[in-house]
Order: structure tokens, then C-alpha cells, then sequence
């Protein structure tokens, strides 16, 4: 159902629906950060989480504190973050405020010897830093079949002129 213009979103704030976006986005790896450019400009690019998604909605980011997403964050910290995972017919959109974490401690946990690819050095490359996205509300569509069973209940809805069963959970929640 669509909302109509002027109506207010409800999100959920349950315990539950928080843990089961919390595993969603754990099982998708690669993200697209979506920041604000100087000119207003809406850009995205690829991100790993590497798994590091938190409790209370946190996600965190490897990166370089010189880098220009950490220049647009620094101007409009209001960030997107959306995870796809096609073949699952899984769907992540989060909302929050991106912040840069220099923290040596915290980037020490957080690393995985995959991530050398990127940090040569280590925890001891020299600009190596987090950025932090603070989750504050997000949206998840999770189906349970798969992508053939998905397209079958989309071609008997256009057949029938009925809407689909069972086309999976879809969620707002509160973080």
C-alpha cells in the first residue's frame, strides 16, 4: 500500500524487527554509502561493512580520513546506506548521521587481515580511520523464496488481477 502525500510514516521500534535487520545487514557485505557532494549532488559508492553492524544500528566503514566522502560527510553528515542482496530478495535501506572515528582501539577490533588490500600497513596506515553511520530508522523487504518463486507469484498476481501471497516481510523500524 502506498502512503498518501502528507501522511506519517510509523516505524517500529520492536526488539525483534530491530535484531532481524540487524542479521539481514550482517549477511550483505557490500553497501552503497550515499553522502551529500559541495554541490547538493546526492553520490553513492561501494562499501564493506565487514560484518561490523552493532546493537543499537551502529554500522562502521574502513576508510581514509583524507578522502572526499569524509570531506562531504564533514559538510552534511545525513547519510543512505542501502544493502541488495538479489538472489535472497533481500532489501536494506538505512537513514542515519555519518561521523569520522579516529579511535586506534576501535579500529584495531574492528580489522580483518582482508582489508590489507585496501591498508597496506595495517592498522598502522597512517590516515586509517572509521567512519561511524548512527542508524535512525531503517527499512528491510525480506522475501522468503526465492528469486523463481518470486517471479511466479508476480506473473499469477498479473494473471489473477490479485495481489501477491506472500511477497516476504517489509519492515520500517525505529533505531
Amino acid at each position: 500500500m502506498s502512503e498518501q502525500p502528507g501522511e506519517t510514516e510509523t516505524y517500529n521500534s520492536d526488539a525483534d524487527a530491530q535484531a532481524k535487520l540487524r542479521e539481514l545487514a550482517k549477511r550483505i557485505e557490500i553497501a552503497m554509502l550515499t553522502t551529500v557532494d559541495s554541490g547538493g549532488t546526492l553520490r553513492s559508492r561501494p562499501m564493506s561493512t565487514n560484518g561490523a553492524v552493532e546493537f543499537d544500528g551502529d554500522l562502521w566503514f574502513f576508510t581514509y580520513g583524507a578522502s572526499h566522502k569524509v570531506d562531504e560527510i564533514s559538510h552534511e553528515p545525513r547519510v543512505n546506506v542501502a544493502f541488495a542482496d538479489p538472489k535472497t530478495q533481500t532489501y536494506i535501506s538505512i537513514s542515519g548521521t555519518a561521523e569520522l572515528v579516529r579511535d586506534k582501539a576501535k579500529i584495531e577490533e574492528l580489522f580483518k587481515p582482508e582489508l590489507k588490500a585496501w591498508f597496506p600497513k595495517g592498522t598502522d596506515e597512517p590516515d586509517i580511520a572509521l567512519l561511524k553511520v548512527s542508524a535512525h530508522k531503517a527499512e528491510y523487504w525480506d522475501s522468503p523464496s526465492g528469486i523463481v518463486a518470486h517471479a511466479i507469484g508476480l506473473i499469477k498476481s498479473q494473471l489473477t488481477g490479485k495481489p501477491p501471497s506472500d511477497m516476504g516481510d517489509h519492515e520500517k523500524v525505529a533505531l
